[in-house]
C-alpha cells in the first residue's frame, strides 16, 4: 500500500481499477460518477489502456461485453438509470461467462429522480435485474478505503468465478473525499492465459466462439445449471460482512453501504446511553450473509432487527427478514427522495420503538 493521499471516493475507484488491472473503460456521463469515466479519460492512456465514451449506455455495456470477450479487463460505470438501460448486456454478459467490472453510484429514482444519493437499486442489483436467471457478485462498500480494496480485486474475483462484479455505492460515497491508501500496480502481464477467450489465439475445432444463445432447452438448461452451480461455490467462499458490538446487543440494527457507517454512529451513541445496540453490515449484498442474522437471533436476549435504508420502502429487508426467519421482530426505517438520515434519526426511532 502506499502513503495516504486525499481523493474522492469516485476517482479513488478508478485508480483502484486500475492498479487492479482494468485497461478498457466503457462508459457515458450520468452524475453523480462522471468522476470515474472523467478520470480513467485521463489515466488509462498513461498505462497503456483504452477509454471511449460511448454514444449510450447501451453501447458501452455492448463494448464491455466485446473487450471482456477476448480476455481483457473491462469496467464500465454509471447511475442507476444508466444501469437500468445496460441490464440486457449485463444478461447477456452473465450468459456468455465473462469476466467484468461494474460500479453503480446510485442516485434517487424511481424514473430520473435526482442526483442525490439512494439505495433504491438493491434490487436491480441482487435479484438479477436484466431477463434471465443470473447472479453477479456485488458488493457494498462503506468507506472509500473499503471501495479502493474490492475494486483492485474485483477483477481477480470477476475472473474466478467469470461473471460480472458490480460495486454498489452512492453519490455520498462518490464524492465525499477521504485519505487512501492506495495498491502497488498489478503486473497483468503474468496473468494466466484465459482458455476461454476468444483472442484469435485458437483455431480450427479449437476456436473460441462467445455466445449466450442456446436454443436447445436441454442445453440451456445444463448452462442454468452450471451457472448456478458457480453462484453456490460463490456463497460458500465470498461471504463478507461486519459485525459491530452485536455479541451481547438487545437491539441490532443492519444497514449497508454509507447507511452503515451512520448507522455504527447511532450504535456508538446509544451504547453511551446504556442501551445494548449491535450492527450487521453486509459488504457483499450477493451473496447474502445470511448466517450471520442465523447467528445472532438464536440469542434470547437479542429483542428487534433494525434495518435502515436510503428507501422508503425497504429493498434490502427482504433478505433480512428471509435471513430471521421469523425468529425475531424485523422493522424498518428508511429515506427517500434523496433525505439521508442522521445517526440522530436513527437512536430516535429505536428510542421510540422500545
Amino acid at each position: 500500500m502506499s502513503e495516504r493521499e486525499l481523493m474522492k471516493g469516485n476517482e479513488a475507484i478508478a485508480e483502484a481499477a486500475i492498479r487492479g488491472g482494468c485497461r478498457f473503460f466503457f462508459g457515458y456521463p450520468i452524475t453523480p460518477q462522471n468522476e470515474i469515466p472523467e478520470y480513467m479519460s485521463a489515466r488509462l492512456p498513461e498505462v497503456g489502456g483504452v477509454f471511449i465514451q460511448a454514444e449510450s449506455e447501451v453501447s458501452a455495456i455492448n463494448m464491455v461485453y466485446g473487450a471482456a470477450g477476448v480476455g481483457a479487463r473491462a469496467m464500465t460505470s454509471s447511475s442507476s438509470p444508466g444501469i437500468s438501460l445496460k441490464q440486457e448486456g449485463i444478461s447477456y454478459i452473465a450468459g456468455a461467462e465473462l469476466p467484468c467490472v461494474i460500479v453503480n453510484m446510485v442516485r434517487c429514482g424511481p424514473g430520473l429522480g435526482g442526483i442525490q444519493p439512494s439505495q433504491g437499486d438493491y434490487f436491480q442489483s441482487v435479484k438479477g435485474g436484466g431477463h434471465g436467471d443470473y447472479r453477479m457478485l456485488v458488493y457494498g462498500p462503506s468507506t472509500v478505503q473499503e471501495a479502493v480494496e474490492l475494486a483492485y480485486s474485483a477483477f481477480d474475483k470477476a475472473e474466478q468465478y467469470r461473471l460480472p462484479v458490480m460495486i454498489l455505492g452512492d453519490g455520498m460515497l462518490g464524492q465525499i473525499m477521504e485519505p487512501v491508501s492506495l495498491p502497488e500496480m498489478k503486473d497483468i502481464s503474468k496473468l494466466p492465459r484465459k482458455e476461454w477467450a476468444a483472442d484469435g489465439s485458437h483455431i480450427g475445432a479449437d476456436r473460441k466462439i462467445i455466445n449466450s444463445l442456446y436454443i436447445e432447452p436441454d442445453i440451456l438448461e445444463a448452462m442454468n445449471i452450471k451457472l448456478n452451480n458457480v453462484y453456490i461455490d460463490m456463497s460458500k467462499n465470498e461471504v463478507m460482512c461486519e459485525e459491530y458490538l452485536c455479541d451481547d446487543a438487545e437491539i441490532i440494527i443492519t444497514a449497508y453501504g454509507t447507511v452503515g457507517r451512520i448507522a455504527k454512529s447511532s450504535v456508538q451513541m446509544l451504547r453511551k446511553e446504556g442501551i445494548k445496540a449491535g450492527l450487521i453490515r453486509p459488504i457483499t449484498l450477493y451473496p447474502f450473509p445470511t448466517q450471520v442474522y442465523a447467528k445472532h437471533v438464536a440469542r434470547a436476549e437479542l429483542k428487534n432487527i433494525l434495518c435502515v435504508e436510503l428507501s422508503i420502502a425497504g429493498q434490502m429487508i427482504e433478505d433480512v427478514r428471509l435471513s430471521v426467519d421469523g425468529k425475531k421482530p424485523v422493522s424498518y426505517f428508511g429515506r427517500g427522495g434523496g433525505n439521508v438520515m442522521s445517526a440522530e434519526d436513527i437512536v430516535k426511532v429505536i428510542k421510540e420503538g422500545r
